[in-house]
């Protein structure tokens, strides 16, 4: 078990299954010392928990919860091109998307459940750049999407 996964461990976490792809890209793709992800949706053992748009159907706590799900997905999918997530660098960028009510502008606090999640497990190498972006509808009406790009140590 890899440094990481015992932290996820230590969090009462587990890695889960990379999400498989729902239409034709794949869920990491690997670049010299950086890895990228494909949006993550919270999938969780293969089903979306909660639908809807966050302000109205999903309350903020519910997608902030949702985008830490997104985040561990991501890791998985990082995993099956890096082999070991103690490969990890660092989290370069974090880009966050939530389905949001025309009224809702918590954006950030909805994605900071993805960051603090990264940041928990990797330490330092979870600080990252980031963008939290609201948006009209994700696929399978999702609340949230999350993708996350990686430098590996070399």
């Amino acid at each position: 078990m890899s440094a990481v996964e015992a932290k996820l461990a230590e969090l009462g976490l587990a890695l889960p299954a990379v999400v498989p792809p729902l239409a034709a890209y794949q869920p990491a793709v690997r670049s010299g010392v950086y890895v990228y992800t494909s949006g993550q949706l919270p999938m969780v053992d293969g089903k979306l928990p909660v639908t809807g748009k966050v302000g109205a159907e999903v309350t903020a706590e519910e997608a902030k919860e949702l985008a830490r799900t997104c985040a561990l997905n991501a890791l998985a999918a990082v995993k099956s091109v890096a082999g070991d997530l103690d490969r990890v660098a660092r989290v370069v960028k974090v880009v966050g998307f939530v389905a949001s009510a025309t009224d809702f502008t918590g954006q950030p606090g909805v994605i900071n459940g993805a960051s603090e999640l990264l940041g928990a497990v990797l330490g330092d190498k979870g600080v990252h750049a980031r963008s939290a972006v609201g948006v009209a509808v994700l696929p399978l009406d999702a609340p949230v999407e999350v993708e996350v790009q990686v430098e590996l140590l070399p």
